[in-house]
């Protein structure tokens, strides 16, 4: 690659685009979910919709670490945030995310000090400029963010510095792609497999959705092209009555993934028995928390947290829009009570999130095709 201009090539763009159009099976419609909300974003930004097939419809995943973040594991935030002496840190996007009680900013507005940080590194560096203080970092995203979680503990332990601990909140992609494939709410037939998470698991731990389901799955980068691309992959496989997971996004990802990664991940962190998704309930064995060796960090060891679960809102359907049941502009208050700038559910406050996607991006193009078939 030597400029990003080579991946957003217009005519290239709409030669794929044909080449997409000529593997349809007249009469058939695919439903195709990107899983990552990366790829949600690209396709609204750069308008991919409209060079695909009517037939071709791409539903959204639940594939961004901030949307799929429980009410209950906000307030537990909060109520750490709120204690005497703490400094609580987290990323710029999870300060928004609303709880049963407001927002981390909320709880910064109210006298708490809740600081947003661009890595963990930054969380640890603020614990050793204040050693009189408890520093905690709220650790969010998929294997993609662990690493370097896990990375900053192992020196946190290496420097002794005692003042720092976790609220790990990392989960993994495979359990949700299982529960997703259970559903009976939805049938797809293929996956755009996440690029961000596949640089560190690599394409491998997808076999088993050709392998038991028989829909393929392709792993895709984050421009026009790459995302064009693997959709052209994908109805190569359904034309051909393939199924396997094939890798797109080759310049970054490899087959096997990234093993010094996998490593970090596997010495400080162990499964969860069980873990709640937004909309999607509790899935055994898909999130992470701290090994006994890393329990001197582990902020929920160190700090009384409610531990309570708390019911979204009932305009909410975060949940609907996760498991790809409904498109966001289908739920009542999308772009009305819900905005980024008062958001109600998750998905519409992250920079990966389907609703803020439709919002910044497709909001006023869906509204006139509404009012265009209204008529």
């Amino acid at each position: 690659m030597k400029f990003v201009d080579e991946f957003r090539d217009p005519e290239l763009a709409r030669s794929v685009a044909a080449e997409i159009a000529t593997q349809v099976e007249p009469g058939r419609r695919y439903k195709i979910m990107e899983v990552c909300g990366g790829h949600t974003h690209a396709i609204y930004k750069h308008g991919i919709e409209d060079y695909l097939p009517a037939s071709i419809e791409l539903v959204h995943g639940p594939g961004c670490p901030v949307c799929v973040i429980p009410m209950g594991r906000v307030d537990d935030g909060i109520a750490i945030a709120e204690e005497s002496g703490v400094i609580f840190t987290c990323f710029g996007d999870m300060m928004r995310v609303p709880g049963s009680t407001g927002s981390l900013l909320d709880a910064k507005a109210r006298g708490a000090d809740v600081r947003f940080v661009y890595s963990p590194l930054d969380a640890l560096k603020i614990a050793r400029d204040h050693p009189e203080r408890q520093v905690v970092f709220y650790a969010i995203g998929f294997e993609t963010t662990a690493p370097s979680t896990a990375l900053t503990l192992m020196r946190a332990r290496a420097e002794g510095v005692a003042n720092f601990s976790v609220m790990c909140n990392h989960v993994t992609i495979i359990p949700p792609l299982k529960a997703l494939l259970e559903s009976p709410d939805l049938r797809l037939d293929a996956f755009i497999g996440p690029g961000h998470v596949s640089t560190v698991i690599g394409c491998r731990p997808y076999e088993f959705i050709p392998a038991t389901c028989g829909q393929p799955v392709v792993v895709a980068g984050f421009e026009p092209l790459d995302v064009l691309q693997a959709i052209l992959m994908i109805m190569r496989q359904l034309r051909e009555g393939r199924a396997r997971v094939e890798n797109q996004y080759g310049r970054v990802v490899s087959w096997e993934g990234n093993p010094r990664a996998l490593w970090a991940i596997e010495d400080v962190f162990e499964l969860r028995p069980f873990f709640e998704w937004r909309g999607l309930g509790f899935i055994s064995q898909s999130a992470l928390k701290l090994r006994e060796d890393y329990a001197e960090f582990d902020a929920e060891r160190r700090f009384a947290v409610p531990g309570v679960r708390v019911a979204d809102p009932k305009a909410c359907q975060c949940g609907e829009v996760l498991k790809g049941v409904i498109k966001p502009w289908e739920c009542k208050v999308f772009g009305t009570a819900c905005t980024p700038e008062t958001p109600i559910g998750t998905c519409m406050v992250s920079s990966e999130g389907a609703c803020a996607a439709y919002y910044s991006f497709g909001r006023f193009a869906r509204s006139a095709a509404r009012t265009g078939a209204d008529r």
